[in-house]
């Protein structure tokens, strides 16, 4: 079975190495280890690792994410290919979908008859896709996670293309900004945040992101702004509050770092 390994999985999913090992050890997935004892995921912990933090920025209970992740990664095929699947907070409920069929990923019921089974390309994720962004939108960003990995160029004009088609889809702008990140391209990763937080001011994770950007550019004080944006919309964030408490660490700022340090640790027991 395939495994991918930490920075392909960022790379995949435009989550950061922060937000995917605090994922990793609040236990909503269990990743296996490779032979210099470095993780390798699965399949299902790809659909899992997105799954859970899309879930808490809809600010769904954890102990109701764990549970409901727990159930869903028991039904996925190991050989499902990463493509036609969504799964969505609808409500205080979680929705698994592929094209119109769908079932409720905590209790198994299903919504409409619902069958997981084999179909062509990669993963989608719902996160926020507005109504009207149209087939195209989305077309054009699975189109980019399909070229990452052998031609980022042309990954980076897909999900350009994507953001021009539908400026208030979030997916596109996470994916190209680790994109941009992860060569080099710190500077326009930042003014690329900055132009989805205009349309999308209350995605947490676009906050989020924009911090690590800052922080890759030496930027404490803007990142740390950042993280404080984020952990507004979403006040259980507890990466958020580990990387925040780090840099008024290094700033001298033992008050807030203890403060950030300690909701950090609450957040993690409340999550097991």
């Amino acid at each position: 079975m395939e495994t991918y390994t930490l920075s392909g999985i960022q790379s995949m999913l435009g989550l950061s190495r922060a937000v995917i090992t605090g994922l990793v050890a609040a236990g909503f997935v269990t990743p296996s280890r490779g032979k210099r004892r470095e993780y390798r995921f699965s399949f299902q912990d790809v659909v899992l690792l997105r799954t859970a933090y899309s879930l808490q920025a809809a600010q769904i209970p954890p102990r109701k994410i764990l549970r409901s992740l727990r159930r869903l990664k028991a039904t996925l095929p190991n050989e499902l290919p990463l493509t036609g699947l969504r799964i969505a907070a609808v409500g205080n409920d979680i929705a698994v979908r592929e094209g119109g069929m769908q079932w409720d990923a905590e209790s198994g019921q299903l919504l409409i008859d619902f069958e997981v089974k084999p179909v062509q390309g990669s993963v989608s994720f719902l996160s926020r896709t507005p109504e009207d962004a149209g087939e195209n939108a989305t077309a054009w960003f699975e189109r980019g996670v399909a070229l990452e990995r052998d031609d980022p160029t042309q990954a980076e004009q897909a999900y350009r293309e994507a953001i021009r088609r539908a400026p208030d889809y979030v997916d596109p702008y996470l994916n190209l900004g680790v994109l941009l990140s992860d060569a080099g391209r710190c500077d326009e990763a930042v003014a690329l945040y900055g132009q989805a937080l205009r349309h999308c001011p209350g995605e947490a994770l676009l906050h989020f992101n924009l911090a690590v950007a800052h922080e890759d550019l030496q930027q404490a004080q803007e990142a740390l702004a950042c993280y404080e944006a984020c952990m507004r919309l979403v006040p259980t964030m507890a990466d958020a509050h580990y990387n925040a408490a780090r840099l008024h660490e290094q700033l001298g700022h033992a008050t807030q770092a203890i403060r950030h340090y300690s909701e950090y640790r609450r957040l993690q027991r409340q999550a097991t």
